[in-house]
């Protein structure tokens, strides 16, 4: 017999609340136990771990949430956790809420989570997966196609492939400074040029086969300027100060200079940078600190001065916005960026600005001042998915935000401070019960030629320039071969059409003409049934089933990866070339005709794969290779690798998947 007196436990901070490990329990069956006290109003820190865990509530009355499910618990109740599993424990009653805590490690359940690749927190819930709102100066390049909008095309097309309620949203920014500079440079009004550039970047997104749930128009959005203000008062009642400041001035015309006005060093990194960010570290400035700063409106020395604007002292939601980050999915770089800003102390930022071109809070500022675009921004992301519910008869709400939202945000890392750091504060600030759960996935710089690509100084592939219903494939798929996630990438013309002609024609198109030619020749078109088989034909459906496993982290929620999608797409057809020569030896064979046939069926087995693994990223080339293998649908995520049913009639032969097009110098390209 062993007793444990819990009240004298030698409790201590941990995970944002008071615990103790207990000796003494099950240590010879890895059982481990603590014992925790959290006081009212208090909450842990949102966390994850690799064992199995449960909770016996001892005391008190509280809720937990795990990966976006609320439960209210009380003394008595046992709650439990599986690996990975992210919770948090508040209490919500006048007494302290005490528990007992145990832990273990079991290693198959803990890969058997490993392997769900966050595709628990989404289960029977809507996901809501953004694009960063388009600035309506340009039209889109393949700058922004490559990142933000292909990505959360893919992702959202994998998610409901997998049978989850998934929507893609973005809109056009329309109030941006950017708009304003753009009619400047036109001699036109921000508003023609917002509406000319709104519409061309919707029907460059078609073109690109990215196909909008939501797209919010935020110059012309009912009720849209009217939920702003009550987002914005909700941001005053929350901390939000009318405060006098520092701020930067033309010397020659008296006018605010902030964002595409200014330009200058930034102050952290010393890289070129604009107004209120930098696009080279991602971290934010107020313009007063950058470094020699130079206006874009005359060539005299800007000037500092003071205005009152609206401001929101960052410095004071450290730990919200350190929290929040636990309880979604942030890369390293993020977390990094987020310990530089959040270590500035009393960094106020302002959420107003002097401007004609945007909407006015509803409380009174000094002079004209808009809602600065980017804190509008957070609230464009409500007001979509409230627009989106209307359509299809939820109840989603604007000013009602609910725990069990999965958002997902998708961006270039020079939008990173906005979305990671500046909307979790605004979040808390306009909602303090509301625990927003973000993922967040951004990308790096593509270059072109080795440059950035830019709208302003028009260095650019366009994507009208380039796509079409037959190239589009081409270009996805080159784009997410390439696209920058990891590190910077670089497009050309040149290295495009050499992996098109190579990869596209000379891999998949080869091997897939090839296996309906003997098809045609062998088997009259229809699908054999597989035989005897091999030690080898075992190991090649282990090594696809493999594939079809990567295909799913890469795809799926934690582990998204373009890049890496592509290498196993890739991969697949290198190894079915392979597989196919070395049964070539024995297709005219009749005394292994057995062994041969099965070797038919895995490459059929194969072509299969590709077409539902391909789905989400090359729609159209999946659809016509679904039917030519006469497949119901291809947009249905496998559990496993299926071979062909028996006797199906097959069309691989007549199939033209990517045929050849012309490069600018009149030699031949491919056209899927």
């Amino acid at each position: 017999m062993h007793i444990i007196d819990l009240q004298e436990a030698q409790l201590a901070p941990a995970f944002g609340i008071d615990m103790a490990s207990i000796a003494g329990l099950g240590e010879q069956e890895h059982v481990r136990l603590a014992y925790g006290v959290i006081a009212p109003g208090q909450e842990s820190k949102p966390h994850k771990h690799d064992e199995l865990e449960a909770f016996l509530i001892l005391s008190g009355e509280g809720v937990i949430d795990a990966d976006g499910h609320s439960q209210p618990v009380r003394a008595g109740s046992l709650v439990l956790f599986k690996p990975f599993e992210k919770h948090v424990l508040r209490n919500v009653g006048q007494q302290a809420l005490s528990f007992c805590d145990f832990y273990w490690r079991d290693a198959a359940k803990r890969d058997a989570a490993a392997q769900d690749n966050g595709a628990s927190r989404l289960r029977e819930r809507p996901v809501f997966v953004f694009s960063t709102p388009p600035t309506p100066n340009g039209d889109l390049h393949l700058g922004h196609l490559s990142g933000p909008y292909l990505g959360a095309d893919v992702y959202v097309r994998f998610l409901r492939a997998s049978g989850h309620e998934a929507y893609h949203l973005t809109g056009s920014d329309d109030y941006q400074s950017y708009v304003v500079g753009r009619a400047r440079q036109e001699e036109s009004s921000p508003q023609q040029v917002a509406s000319h550039y709104s519409a061309a970047i919707k029907s460059t997104l078609d073109l690109m086969d990215i196909h909008l749930d939501q797209y919010t128009v935020t110059t012309r959005a009912e009720g849209y300027a009217e939920g702003l203000r009550d987002f914005f008062s909700r941001l005053v009642r929350g901390g939000a100060q009318l405060r006098s400041d520092a701020a930067l001035f033309d010397a020659e015309t008296g006018d605010y200079l902030y964002e595409v006005d200014v330009s200058a060093k930034c102050p952290s990194c010393g890289s070129p940078c604009g107004g209120n960010i930098c696009e080279e570290c991602g971290e934010p400035n107020n313009c007063v600190d950058l470094d020699t700063p130079r206006s874009r409106l005359s060539d005299a020395t800007p000037v500092t001065g003071a205005i009152r604007r609206y401001m929101i002292n960052l410095s004071a939601f450290k730990d919200a916005v350190e929290q929040h980050q636990l309880l979604g999915k942030v890369s390293p770089r993020l977390q990094q960026l987020a310990e530089r800003v959040l270590a500035r102390k009393d960094y106020w930022v302002p959420i107003t600005h002097p401007a004609q071109w945007g909407v006015p809070p509803a409380e009174e500022v000094e002079g004209e001042q808009v809602i600065w675009v980017w804190p509008e921004m957070a609230y464009g992301f409500l007001h979509g998915i409230a627009e989106l519910g209307g359509r299809l008869g939820k109840p989603w709400k604007a000013d009602q935000p609910q725990p069990d939202w999965k958002i997902v945000h998708f961006f270039g890392y020079d939008n990173s401070y906005y979305h990671s750091i500046l909307y979790p504060a605004l979040y808390r600030m306009a909602f303090p019960d509301w625990r927003c759960d973000i993922d967040y996935n951004e990308n790096e710089f593509y270059l072109l030629d080795g440059l950035k690509f830019s709208t302003s100084r028009r260095h650019a592939v366009w994507g009208k320039d380039i796509l079409n219903p037959d190239s589009v494939d081409a270009v996805r798929y080159y784009l997410a071969r390439t696209r920058g996630e990891q590190e910077r990438s670089n497009f050309t013309l040149d290295d495009f059409h050499d992996c098109v002609e190579e990869i596209l024609l000379g891999q998949w198109q080869t091997w897939l003409s090839g296996l309906g030619e003997r098809l045609r020749r062998e088997f009259r078109q229809r699908a054999p049934d597989a035989g005897c088989w091999t030690a080898l034909h075992t190991a090649y459906l282990d090594g696809l089933n493999q594939r079809l496993a990567s295909l799913k982290t890469h795809y799926g929620a934690d582990g998204f990866a373009l890049n890496r999608v592509v290498e196993e797409l890739d991969g697949l057809v290198a190894g079915a070339l392979r597989f196919a020569k070395s049964n070539q030896r024995i297709s005219q064979n009749p005394a292994l005709r057995d062994e041969y046939r099965t070797a038919i069926a895995l490459e059929l087995a194969t072509a299969r794969l590709l077409a539902q693994a391909a789905s989400p990223l090359l729609p159209r080339f999946a659809q016509r290779l679904g039917e030519a293998l006469g497949m119901e649908r291809v947009d249905r995520w496998p559990e496993a690798v299926e071979l062909t049913p028996a006797g199906t009639l097959l069309a691989l032969a007549e199939q033209a998947f990517f045929t050849p097009l012309r490069r600018q110098d009149g030699s031949a390209e491919a056209r899927p």
